[in-house]
């Protein structure tokens, strides 16, 4: 199947910026938000020439204003006229070790990775309820696995919260046509992670989002992006010693 019309929160940069690309040049309809709107606008504009064909919309969306989530997703789906699949991508990495004095960032971190995405899932899915058709897909990452110290504490928390909710998402409707993915990128360079030098395994943006579009288009449950060395990781993490994991973060 088809998914025509998609929606990208978090659009304007990184991973969100990547896919619109990878969507763009498989001549597929495009509905982007972020907070940046000016970058939105240079992102439309390029997507015009790597494909005049598409159809782009646009819209100004802070995802911690969570009145606002469901007004712009159902906004564009009037645009749109249906929306096929929806992919919950806004998010952020802030934050430091737990008692340490940075309780706001960290406050922010699980807020935008799990309320907000919270918000951006029950937009969604009362679309798609209402068409009896669609495509959810959540963002989520490797480090949703298992704890995580320092700066990645909070945020592999959230993650691992938002896997959560999404496979409960997945078997509330499994009977139904509505399909439900958790991606789980492994180390993709972006910027929410462009001042960090030293890490394992990781990969550019394009190859990353070439590798995610194509596990959102087979619709599988989960997906751990790139595969190498990710869905093995995600076995050998789970049974790992906290002293292995201290070392990857």
């Amino acid at each position: 199947m088809t998914r025509q019309n998609i929606l990208i929160t978090g659009a304007s940069s990184g991973l969100g910026k990547g896919m619109a690309i990878e969507f763009a040049k498989m001549g597929r309809n495009l509905a982007l938000c972020a907070r940046r709107v000016e970058r939105l606008e240079e992102l439309k504009t390029e997507l015009q020439a790597i494909n005049p064909d598409i159809k782009i919309f646009i819209r100004a969306l802070d995802v911690d204003d969570h009145d606002q989530v469901f007004k712009v997703i159902q906004a564009f789906a009037d645009d749109m006229g249906q929306i096929d699949r929806v992919i919950v991508n806004a998010g952020m990495g802030k934050g430091a070790s737990v008692g340490t004095g940075y309780f706001y960032a960290n406050k922010q971190t699980a807020i935008t990775n799990f309320v907000s995405a919270l918000a951006q899932c029950e937009a969604a899915m009362q679309i798609f309820r209402s068409q009896n058709a669609g495509h959810l897909v959540t963002i989520s990452s490797v480090s949703a696995v298992r704890g995580a110290r320092r700066a990645m504490t909070v945020y592999a928390a959230s993650k691992a919260a938002l896997s959560s909710l999404t496979e409960g998402i997945r078997i509330d409707v499994m009977h139904t046509p509505i399909k439900v993915t958790t991606i789980h990128p492994g180390f993709i360079r972006s910027e929410i992670n462009e001042k960090v030098k030293k890490v394992p395994f990781i990969v550019d943006t394009e190859t990353g989002c070439k590798a995610m579009v194509k596990a959102i288009e087979k619709e599988v449950a989960n997906s751990f992006v790139p595969t190498w060395p990710w869905a093995i990781f995600r076995y050998i993490a789970r049974i790992a010693p906290l002293s292995w994991l201290a070392k990857l973060s």
